[in-house]
């Protein structure tokens, strides 16, 4: 059974990103205390009993998955763009992109008796079209109770992200993420994985945030998630990391649907939030600019 190498929380971001572009995953171990661990969970918790579970066999009968989180949580909001995880994030996506962005949050609370959820890989949200080549998340699992084997651990597949789609794995291929309560799997969208079965007679619950390349389409999407009218109240920065940013040079720009007169042409997403609203006009002119700078390395004389 293959073993996921462990870190501790103040692990530099280059070796984290060194070990999952090996093996495709590793832990972090005890990112968060338990007392933030303990906000966590009391903050959730309600949402998470509201919740119905899934209603096939991929999506767990008797797990639950609960979204929305930057718009419901604050502890989530201080997930996202944690030291431990958000550096690292940045450097393992940037050779494909000019900015991340949050791809997904969502609790999966793993019940008794559910079985193991399919091994699969999660860059599959864009079926296979995207080139092997590049890496198109990072991705983690904040264990809010201990992860067990008997609880239902992740399965990961250590070593598996130059499988071939259709490569299903043997059973000494399969390991599992166990860690304690405040400890964090980070895994690549490359590698193949799924939940465990929970054996036990207790809930597993572990906060699933993805990020993703800039110019690629969220699985959740924030927009809704998280209006405008909610993301004004956000840190800018985790505004940005939500979408409300242009994901490059060009990407996301609008016009405000208001009125002849009342408002302004060609604005970047922060607009809407009332951030930087000066710095987020764009001309024409200026996308053409902004282009340029990227293909020829220069603007034209």
């Amino acid at each position: 059974m293959p073993e996921l190498e462990r870190c501790a929380a103040g692990t530099r971001a280059e070796e984290v990103c060194a070990i999952v572009a090996r093996d495709g995953a590793m832990i972090l171990e005890d990112v968060l205390s338990s007392e933030e661990v303990a906000r966590s969970v009391a903050e959730l918790r309600p949402y998470i009993d509201a919740t119905k579970n899934g209603v096939d066999d991929f999506t767990g009968r008797h797990t639950k998955r609960t979204g929305a989180l930057v718009a419901r949580s604050a502890a989530s909001r201080a997930m996202i763009v944690h030291d431990a995880i958000l550096p690292a994030a940045r450097k393992f996506l940037a050779p494909w992109c000019d900015t991340i962005q949050l791809h997904l949050s969502q609790v999966i609370t793993i019940q008794p008796g559910q079985k193991e959820q399919a091994i699969h890989r999660d860059r599959w949200a864009w079926g296979t079209y995207l080139d092997r080549a590049l890496q198109p998340q990072f991705n983690t699992i904040w264990a809010l109770t201990d992860f067990t084997r008997e609880n239902g651990a992740t399965q990961v597949c250590s070593g598996s992200v130059s499988w071939d789609d259709a490569r299903r794995p043997t059973e000494d291929e399969i390991g599992y993420a166990e860690m304690r309560a405040g400890s964090v799997l980070v895994y690549s969208g490359s590698v193949f994985h799924g939940g465990g079965a929970n054996r036990s007679e207790h809930d597993r619950i572990g906060v699933n945030m993805t990020y993703t390349l800039g110019w690629l389409r969220q699985e959740e999407n924030q927009y809704l998630a998280c209006p405008p009218e909610v993301a004004r109240e956000l840190d800018p920065e985790l505004a940005a990391l939500i979408g409300y940013a242009r994901g490059s040079y060009a990407l996301g720009y609008y016009t405000p649907p208001l009125p002849p007169g009342e408002g302004p042409e060609l604005v970047g997403p922060e607009w809407a939030t009332g951030q930087s609203r000066e710095g987020s006009r764009l001309g024409t002119g200026e996308l053409f600019e902004s282009l340029n700078e990227q293909v020829r390395g220069t603007p034209d004389a």
